[in-house]
């Protein structure tokens, strides 16, 4: 029976080459469901740690300080109060985290790509406007805080640091863990130290629209907050930094968010938190941990294309007049449109589009 079943095999599969073409088929199959898993696990792992690690990293060592184990704890809060002003002077950057595989897995979840279309001078310092936010700023992190998208290698010689939240900055763990990536804190003193101090060839990323811009993000909307955001112009100015546009296809819809009217309870409940705390928190949803069908954590898997546009040349001007920023803020809000007119099409939407400054 065993030789019969063997020979039914043999001659259901046919021929040798048959064998060797269906065990090929089965191996990349496997191998795909396995950097199909690793990818979600990848994102799920940085959703974690963009909602959580703060909080729990502090809680944790609380823990520990009421434990045995109290001097563990003791002696990072020691070093804690010694590293303060790390942050806001050029962070800790690690090229060994930056490079970690887990950020090309990351990347190509969604897939995310970066794409350049300008050189930019070594001897010059850049602040690159990003928008839009989105929920999560996905493809600002990614490009910009990870090697996954070559960044280091389409700008040789720049060092770009994303600038967040000041605040993530006093959570216990979760300080170094953002430093590592070239993440600082989006306060003047940050972005003075990186601009005046660090020599040239920096690039400071700043997502402009913010958390504000974050309650408007929907999938099929392409609006940023610009309008009388105008303090990263005048911070160009003061150190003679050129402004980049930068905007990232795709960054809206990888979520999908409740979006409350203007005057609703639930608008109102946001703009406290934004005033108060600097964040906005916002109710939305993506596909779940097992099935793309069901609602999770998870962002949908929608690439996201960030296009870094030409810099605009910016003097420096030690006390810019409202005159100075206003002109060369509308030079940047000009230059933010052509951006997207010129690639709006290649990337999935319609040359009717247009992009809404608010």
């Amino acid at each position: 029976c065993k030789c019969n079943f063997i020979f039914f095999l043999f001659l259901s599969l046919g021929t040798g080459s048959n064998i060797l073409s269906a065990l090929q088929d089965l191996f990349w199959l496997l191998k795909s469901k396995v950097e199909k898993q690793l990818q979600i696990i990848s994102v799920l792992q940085w959703v974690l740690t963009f909602l959580i690690m703060g909080i729990a990293c502090t809680l944790i060592l609380m823990y520990i300080l009421c434990t045995d184990c109290w001097a563990i704890a003791a002696l990072y809060l020691a070093w804690l109060v010694f590293d303060w002003n790390t942050p806001k002077k050029g962070g800790r950057r690690s090229q060994w985290v930056r490079n970690w595989a887990i950020w090309r897995y990351f990347r190509d979840y969604f897939p995310i790509r970066l794409v350049k279309t300008h050189n930019l001078l070594t001897t010059r310092n850049y602040i690159f406007g990003y928008h839009p936010h989105g929920i999560m700023g996905l493809g600002a992190f990614c490009n910009f805080s990870t090697e996954a998208t070559g960044v280091s290698q389409k700008f040789p010689g720049i060092r770009p640091y994303l600038a967040t939240l000041a605040g993530n900055f006093r959570m216990p763990i979760l300080r170094d863990y953002l430093m590592s990536g070239g993440i600082c804190p989006v306060n003047r003193d940050s972005i003075d130290y990186i601009l005046s101090k660090n020599g040239t060839g920096n690039a400071i990323i700043i997502v402009v629209g913010g958390a504000a811009e974050s309650l408007n993000c929907t999938p099929g909307k392409n609006s940023v907050t610009l309008r009388n955001r105008k303090g990263f112009v005048k911070l160009a100015l003061r150190h003679g930094a050129d402004l980049v546009p930068v905007y990232s296809f795709g960054e809206n819809e990888v979520y999908q968010q409740v979006i409350f009217e203007e005057g609703s309870w639930g608008r109102w409940v946001q703009k406290k938190f934004q005033k108060h705390i600097g964040f906005a928190p916002c109710i939305f949803h993506g596909r779940g941990l097992f099935s793309s069908n069901t609602w999770g954590l998870l962002p949908f898997s929608k690439p996201i294309t960030t296009v870094v546009g030409e810099p605009i040349t910016i003097p420096k001007i030690d006390n810019p007049s409202q005159k100075d920023v206003d002109f060369y803020h509308s030079i940047y809000v000009d230059a933010l449109i052509k951006l997207f007119d010129k690639y709006k099409s290649k990337f999935g939407l319609p040359e009717t589009e247009v992009l809404e400054v608010n």
